[in-house]
């Protein structure tokens, strides 16, 4: 079992504090580089929440949950 799969199984059922760590750490990232790197930043963001299952984070719902099942 790979680091990231402990880690999606620890998370599971936290998704929204997750998100909001994302976000916080980011904002902190660009609040000490003074927004220099924020595009990176938001990219590295984006990867993080993709990897832990949301795909659009306004949203608040895991990956495929918004879509009806394929028959």
């Amino acid at each position: 079992m790979s680091m990231l799969d402990k880690l999606k199984g620890m998370l599971k059922g936290h998704e929204e504090q997750a998100s909001q760590g994302i976000d916080k750490a980011g904002d902190f990232v660009d609040q000490k580089t003074q927004g220099k790197y924020s595009s990176h930043v938001d990219t590295a963001q984006d990867k993080l929440k993709e990897q832990l299952g949301r795909t659009d984070p306004g949203q608040g719902q895991a990956q495929g949950q918004d879509r009806p099942p394929q028959q």
